[in-house]
């Protein structure tokens, strides 16, 4: 884990080794003042000497001006280190969740990596920054004031060797108990952001079904959890401070009824007393402020070893070891594939899948849900990796290809169509970034998305919302099918992607790929027979098998699956409806 941790710190190295550097000279500085502090006192004010006063005056004020810039510099670069690890750490996780395959993306919730990427990252930024700088200082400040107390009396510096074991068996233990606390309160902050981004996501739903109180009741029970937990932790943190001041007050009092004896006896001036003083209160700050630390360390760790979690984790789809860069056609074979989410051949979804698609081939898929259409259709782009058997692309496996040159030719438009934040044609432009106005008023005049666009006032530089609430569910179809056809793919996948566009718009759909895309392959899912009723080829999926395929005419006659839906749909009207 800490491995993984450092090697995010990347150029910022140089930071973080002069934070600890400069600390040093600071605290070297630091614990000589009060030393400077006892001479004045007993050579200067107790001896009456002006030149004495003046010399080791001059000489603290010196000494607490240069400690004061070299802390100034300790704290810059220890925010530059930590402000730039953190950035680091976001930016790699970012990057790992950009490699994960389907398969990957299933083991963590949206709202976990979220978390991960906010409230943990800052938890350890926060850690790391106390770790460069307050944990490197409180030792050698501990250890530097312990030895120089020593050198004014041994006696009264081994009071400290006591107090240490209890200040570290307190630790111990705070440590040990809230740790495990602090991890269960992160997994609920996942559920927490899942609650919150549910309830934004579907507040049309929930306002239509009048479900506000139900959505408050749910985010008051999480939250409620969550304070309960802290509460916990918080309580056993607690313990920190009246510990320490204990040890504190202990120490003082101690130091003083000893050290008044030793001044009566003559063994102690009153100036070293005075250091002893200062020193005693470098000491129990350097402790107060280390268990500071090892409690920040309790919450972080929870927060790294969820960030590591993520980082750790590698894609189950790699590229070979000689990829294929180029995809030939658009010809799809499938060769006895079987297919299991949980990897488990007695959990197949998909079983003993044949079929040989040619290139420009229009494939319709129907069938009830759950039957695994989009699961077949997801195995082409290799979105997932087969359980058995192998899908051929272009007469390749799909195994053997670069991920991104066999992507590059597949284009899809899933089931949730998503648009993103931006203008229309920043949104058609993931199709192709260079795409020129007439490329993009092309493909939209082929998605039937042309016409509506033209109404906007801005047009194609209307500002789409986040999600695409500004546009209806056709409008974002049809956008969606738009920016697919402008990566001029091999291989077009429509998974269910003209369901809220009417029957008329639908055809001319149909048409405008049949007439300006022949050479591409596509593969149509569909619940409308007449969405799919010209293909080449119709696939009736049943239970994760192919029950039966041919076209519109063949299934009429040969499949009673089939033979219903087209009947349900077309009685009465229905189709129209």
């Amino acid at each position: 884990m800490i491995k993984r941790l450092t090697a995010c710190i990347g150029e910022f190295k140089r930071d973080t080794i002069l934070t600890p550097i400069f600390v040093i000279g600071e605290v070297a500085f630091d614990v000589l003042i009060p030393m400077m502090t006892g001479k004045l006192l007993d050579e200067g004010v107790k001896a009456g000497s002006m030149g004495h006063i003046i010399q080791y005056g001059i000489t603290v004020v010196a000494m607490a001006l240069i400690a004061l810039l070299l802390g100034a510099l300790s704290g810059r670069y220890a925010a530059r280190a930590s402000t730039g690890f953190s950035r680091n750490l976001r930016r790699e996780m970012y990057r790992n969740v950009q490699k994960f395959s389907f398969s990957n993306i299933d083991k963590f919730s949206t709202a976990g990596i979220i978390t991960r990427l906010t409230t943990d990252v800052t938890n350890v930024m926060m850690a790391f920054m106390m770790i460069i700088r307050v944990a490197v200082r409180c030792p050698i400040m501990l250890i530097c004031a312990w030895v120089l107390t020593f050198t004014i009396n041994p006696q009264l510096a081994l009071i400290f060797l006591i107090v240490i074991p209890v200040l570290a068996l307190g630790l111990l233990f705070i440590m040990s108990r809230a740790h495990p606390i602090f991890e269960r309160v992160f997994k609920k902050y996942d559920w927490m952001n899942n609650v919150v981004q549910e309830n934004l996501l579907g507040i049309r739903v929930v306002k239509s079904f009048v479900r506000e109180e139900h959505e408050k009741e749910k985010f008051g029970r999480v939250s409620q959890e969550i304070y309960l937990d802290f509460s916990k932790a918080e309580k056993i943190l607690a313990f920190n401070a009246p510990l320490m001041q204990l040890c504190v007050s202990a120490c003082i009092i101690t130091v003083s009824w000893l050290g008044a004896h030793l001044i009566v006896g003559g063994t102690m001036t009153t100036g070293q007393l005075t250091s002893m003083f200062s020193y005693i209160m470098m000491i129990l700050m350097s402790l107060m402020m280390l268990s500071m630390v090892v409690v920040m360390i309790v919450v972080a760790r929870a927060s790294a070893e969820r960030i590591t979690e993520l980082l750790a984790e590698e894609s189950d789809l790699r590229n070979g070891p000689n990829p294929v860069e180029e995809v030939k056609d658009g010809s799809v074979v499938f060769e006895n594939v079987s297919f299991s989410y949980a990897n488990d051949p007695e959990k197949e979804c998909l079983k003993n899948v044949n079929l040989n698609i040619k290139s420009g081939q229009t494939v319709g898929i129907l069938g009830g849900t759950g039957t695994s259409k989009t699961t077949l259709v997801q195995l082409i782009p290799r979105l997932y990796d087969v359980t058995e058997g192998r899908v051929l692309v272009g007469g390749v496996d799909v195994r053997d290809y670069d991920m991104e040159a066999l992507r590059e030719q597949v284009a899809m438009v899933l089931q949730k169509n998503v648009l993103f934040s931006g203008t229309i044609k920043e949104n058609l432009r993931w199709g192709d970034k260079n795409a020129t106005d007439e490329e993009m008023v092309r493909v939209c005049k082929l998605a039937q998305a042309d016409p509506f666009i033209q109404e906007f006032p801005d047009k194609y530089d209307t500002y789409i919302e986040q999600g695409g609430t500004n546009v209806s569910g056709g409008q974002k179809q049809r956008l969606c099918i738009a920016r697919a056809l402008l990566k001029k793919p091999k291989i077009l996948i429509l998974d269910d992607s003209t369901s809220a566009v009417d029957t008329k718009t639908d055809a001319l759909i149909r048409m405008a790929f049949r007439e300006e895309i022949p050479d591409t392959t596509k593969f149509i899912i569909a619940q409308r027979i007449s969405s799919i009723e010209d293909a080449d080829l119709i696939l009736v999926m049943d239970g994760g098998v192919v029950s039966a395929m041919g076209t519109h005419e063949q299934l009429l006659q040969t499949c009673a699956i089939y033979q219903e839906i087209y009947e349900s749909q077309t009685k009465g009207g229905g189709e129209n409806e």
